[in-house]
């Protein structure tokens, strides 16, 4: 699979792309990625990306040009490349939508709003629009990296075991996770049950099903 992230700020996808899980991944050529700067292809001598609304208002929008000709740059090495938008109207992000990304295997263009959004003609380059929960933020950075990092997770072969992506936490878009220790047995009175120190591990899966909340 190959992400390409076309934002204005590209540089701050750099280290997170390139640590730990994702970075191994890619190592690995299990997904690849390319950072799009949309002020690349922006109009005019000055690179202008955004405009004041139509009608009037405050603050920018994006503009249809620059971000449609980084969507057909991206596309003449992945032409059937997904197309998603951040942006805070779009369907909440579950892990079954994680899921079903990777699962469909196809490239994704992950497109970063910025200021007061995008012009809206920019959607019909779009397939589907994203928003990761019901707040404000500054730009889509965060989200495209939310996504990314959910769907390569579950590219077969990036996590340590076969059933690992199947059993954590929402994978039914449920919270189900039990709780989870490690050594020392015993901290400042707090012991971990035990259980989960018998060496049996039918009751260990017993007790784990039935503390998952």
């Amino acid at each position: 699979m190959k992400i390409q992230v076309i934002s204005l700020f590209p540089k701050v996808f750099e280290e997170y792309f390139s640590t730990s899980m994702l970075r191994k991944a890619a190592e690995a050529g299990l997904f690849e990625y390319e950072l799009v700067d949309l002020r690349g292809f922006g109009v005019g001598p000055r690179k202008q990306v955004d405009d004041t609304p139509a009608g009037g208002g405050d603050g920018m929008v994006l503009m249809v040009e620059p971000v449609v000709a980084a969507i057909e740059k991206c596309k003449e090495s992945s032409p059937n490349a997904k197309v998603l938008a951040m942006t805070p109207r779009g369907q909440t992000f579950k892990q079954s939508d994680a899921q079903g990304l990777a699962d469909e295997g196809r490239d994704l263009i992950i497109i970063c709003g910025r200021y007061e959004g995008f012009d809206e003609r920019i959607m019909d380059w779009v397939d589907e629009e994203i928003s990761i929960g019901n707040y404000v933020l500054t730009g889509g950075e965060l989200p495209a990296m939310v996504v990314a990092d959910a769907v390569v997770r579950l590219i077969p072969g990036v996590l340590g075991g076969d059933q690992s992506a199947e059993d954590e936490s929402f994978s039914d878009d449920k919270t189900r996770e039990h709780p989870q220790y490690t050594k020392p047995a015993e901290f400042r009175g707090k012991k971990i049950p035990d259980v989960l120190l018998s060496g049996d591990h039918a009751k260990i899966a017993k007790w784990r099903e039935e503390n998952k909340s």
